[in-house]
């Protein structure tokens, strides 16, 4: 994740805690889940929105089964 492991994710938690409280944290939490669901619903609405977005990425898949296929054993 970003090159971020257990003690550097330890950190930061620590220093979010002793800058925005025991109080605050769920509620940022909250909102920064809120935010990414809305954000990956926006992104689903504009891929069936956009014509051809489908047949792009079923095309893309099939292109990379040939590659697979094509690879020397």
């Amino acid at each position: 994740m970003f090159g971020l492991g257990t003690p550097e994710l330890i950190v930061i938690l620590g220093i979010a805690f002793l800058v925005f409280g025991g109080k605050k944290l769920p509620e940022i939490g909250s909102g920064l889940g809120q935010a990414i669901s809305s954000f990956k619903k926006g992104l689903r609405e504009a891929e069936e929105s956009v014509p051809g977005v489908k047949e792009v990425a079923s095309f893309k898949e099939e292109v990379d089964k040939v590659k697979e296929l094509a690879k020397p054993l």
